[in-house]
């Protein structure tokens, strides 16, 4: 549940983001109250996962722990898929 939370607040903040990246795109759905809503949204969820840390830190720490093992592995496989993209440019360009 506590990585959960990480992740829906993610999820929130990828929409204001998009919303200010993309202004023009078509939006099917309208949030009430934005960005206000939004925002408090992603304090509660920081701060349940801070006191969700605090009381469970062993069964919430193995979740943190599984979601921060995805950064380095996400790291690595964008780095390779460059390489692998610069190898075929280079390829196509023979």
């Amino acid at each position: 549940v506590s990585a959960d939370l990480v992740f829906y607040a993610l999820m929130v903040a990828a929409v204001i983001v998009m919303r200010r990246r993309a202004p023009e795109a078509v939006r099917p759905y309208r949030t009430l109250g934005y960005p206000v809503v939004p925002l408090i949204y992603i304090l509660l969820a920081a701060l349940l996962v801070v006191d969700l840390a605090y009381l469970a830190p062993a069964t919430s720490g193995f979740g943190y722990l599984l979601v921060l093992t995805g950064i380095p592995v996400y790291l690595i496989w964008q780095r390779r898929a460059v390489a692998r993209r610069a190898t075929l440019e280079a390829r196509a360009a023979e």
